[in-house]
């Protein structure tokens, strides 16, 4: 079984950064590629950033494009997610994500709450 805990949320000005942090545990998570997600108030869950299993490959959504980028320690079986020059329009509730051997996002941590005031 998989359990990813996320951190690193907060209040921030605009034009802030942060880091957001996601801790697995589970002896094969590593195996897997990892992703972030975000979900705002009164609207639907949407991708943010994907890194695979080695760290090689990355994606990012077009709204953070530039402004994100996403790591992970496999050695500490942790993946972040470092924003700059936030947004207000950033401000949502974070979600870490593991694929699993389905090939989708079958594992979820509860969420961090960012908050980016104007």
């Amino acid at each position: 079984q998989v359990q990813l805990v996320e951190s690193g949320g907060g209040l921030v000005q605009t034009g802030g950064s942060l880091r957001l942090s996601c801790a697995a545990s589970g002896r094969t998570v590593s195996r897997y590629a990892r992703g972030w997600f975000r979900q705002a108030p009164g609207k639907e869950r949407e991708f943010v950033a994907s890194i695979s299993r080695s760290g090689a490959t990355t994606y990012y959504a077009d709204s953070v494009q530039g402004r994100a980028t996403i790591s992970r320690d496999n050695a500490k079986n942790t993946v972040y997610l470092e924003m700059n020059s936030l947004k207000p329009e950033d401000t949502a509730v974070y979600y870490c994500a593991s694929l699993g051997g389905t090939g989708t996002y079958e594992y979820w941590g509860q969420g961090t709450q960012v908050t980016v005031s104007s």
